[in-house]
């Protein structure tokens, strides 16, 4: 009997010992060390998961013995208690040497098993109250993330992101998702410059108050404790998105079709109804229609849908029934077929997606620049890549944007479309201002609206900025309207 029991404190202490440190250190990270091997435990865990490393290091780091029926439990909701747990695990390891040196010292304190880890946390100030009422619900991110940033000193873990996670964010361009308004806000950051996070998509979102998994924890709890694990981000801070894919009716802030517009208002949203849908055709009907009406409505519509230079409409034809009081508007292009039309919009699309590609891979253009700045590589742009056609006439194919892009030639509505379209690729919202005799762009350049002439920007054989971002009255004084 005496050497049952003599043998049962044996394999005791040997069972202890594989979960503590043989040296422990104060206050250390070196005693975040393996202390016993995984070999199929977790009976839902297999090498093919997608967590499989970071739940087999949890175990052989002596953080979990699972779940009391042989599952670790890789797609259950982590709750805030267990994400307690397992943090007052990690800071008792680092402080002590001993995963559960901190909740023994506050055994019976709390409720529930997480108890005792709550009340340790507590007192070693890594969290307060606010999460005392949710031990029993489901863990959002922001919440592991808020217990996990705070969980070890400054000094155990180095911020291995730093720069680009602050440059990223500040440019807009990752973990968009997360705002000043987000609950944790610095918690969640600090989980990516610590290398714990790097989001769940190509633009490291966060999804903050998404409930997460065991399994999605516990990838975050061992990158804590093995510095193999953790995640140098690779993030471009270019700020280059491709446009391609981009069509021409996407760059039309899409309208509503009215039947018998009246008013411009009406009839723009006709229009934009149309474009934005790749179309080019508009039926209207009008009661008591007649032959003045339908002329007025033509033209009413012509002179809208020449607003839009970018989409290369630059004329119309119509059909109407007086007696059912139908129209039938079909927009074209002067000194084009509406198949050539149709294979004239296509290059011009594709060789606008390929000038603002090249653009932002080049550098030319990069992350941080503001709109009028950007504005301004365009105007660049155009005027070095244009010459004005002097010979044109009212069926000149250089009245729209694809001869600036195919040949190289076009006049003030060619300069002007070509123009919106490459500021429209880069979402920025712009129009057209025009006299009898010439058109140009009107853009809103962070929160300010500017005029801005391509084509007399390109009088010369040098550019002449002097068009570039006028204020309104300074366009006034060079061409009135």
């Amino acid at each position: 009997m005496k050497r049952r029991i003599l043998a049962l404190i044996l394999a005791l202490a040997l069972t202890a010992a594989l979960c503590v440190p043989a040296l422990a250190a104060a206050d250390s990270t070196a005693n975040f060390v393996p202390v016993r091997t995984y070999s199929g435990q977790f009976s839902d865990l297999s090498p093919a998961s997608a967590h499989y490393e970071n739940v087999k290091a949890l175990y052989e780091y002596g953080l979990s013995q699972g779940k009391g029926d042989g599952r670790y439990g890789m797609n259950e909701p982590m709750l805030v208690g267990e994400i307690l747990i397992f943090a007052g695990r990690i800071r008792s390891l680092y402080r002590t040497g001993d995963p559960e040196s901190g909740a023994r010292a506050h055994a019976g304190e709390g409720s529930g098993a997480w108890g005792p880890y709550l009340a340790y946390l507590q007192a070693e100030g890594v969290v307060g109250d606010e999460l005392t009422a949710s031990c029993g619900s489901a863990a959002t991110r922001a919440q592991v993330a808020h217990v996990l940033a705070n969980t070890l000193p400054t000094s155990a873990l180095s911020p291995i992101n730093d720069a680009v996670v602050t440059e990223g964010y500040a440019l807009g361009l990752y973990i968009t998702d997360v705002t000043e308004y987000t609950p944790y806000q610095r918690d969640i950051l600090q989980l990516y410059r610590l290398g714990l996070s790097q989001g769940s998509d190509a633009k490291g979102s966060f999804r903050p108050s998404t409930p997460i998994t065991r399994a999605e924890a516990a990838s975050m709890l061992t990158r804590m404790v093995d510095k193999d694990l953790r995640l140098t981000l690779r993030w471009d801070l270019s700020g280059f998105v491709s446009a391609q894919g981009t069509t021409l009716g996407d760059l039309v802030e899409p309208g509503t079709l009215v039947t018998a517009p009246e008013t411009d208002a009406e009839m723009d949203s006709s229009i934009r109804y149309m474009l934005s849908r790749n179309e080019h055709v508009l039926n209207l009907r009008y009661s008591g229609l007649t032959a003045a009406k339908a002329s007025a409505v033509m033209n009413q519509a012509l002179s809208i849908v020449k607003a839009y230079c970018e989409q290369m409409y630059n004329s119309v034809s119509c059909t109407y029934d007086l007696k059912k009081g139908t129209m039938r508007l079909t927009f074209g292009c002067s000194g084009a077929t509406a198949t050539e039309l149709s294979a004239y919009r296509q290059e011009a699309m594709e060789t606008a997606i390929a000038v603002h590609d090249q653009l932002w891979q080049s550098g030319t253009l990069h992350a941080g620049m503001t709109q009028k700045e950007i504005a301004r590589v365009y105007f660049e742009w155009i005027c070095r890549n244009c010459v004005y056609d002097d010979g044109a006439d009212l069926y000149s194919l250089s009245h729209i944007a694809y001869s600036l892009f195919h040949s190289g030639t076009a006049v003030c509505d060619g300069y002007t479309g070509a123009y919106n379209l490459l500021l429209k690729l880069e979402g920025i919202s712009c129009w057209t201002q025009s006299n009898t005799n010439h058109i140009w762009t009107v853009a809103e350049l962070d929160g300010t609206v500017c005029h801005i002439d391509t084509t007399w920007g390109d009088s010369s054989s040098a550019v002449q900025y002097q068009y570039f971002a006028m204020t309104p009255s300074q366009s006034w004084s060079v061409h009135r309207w």
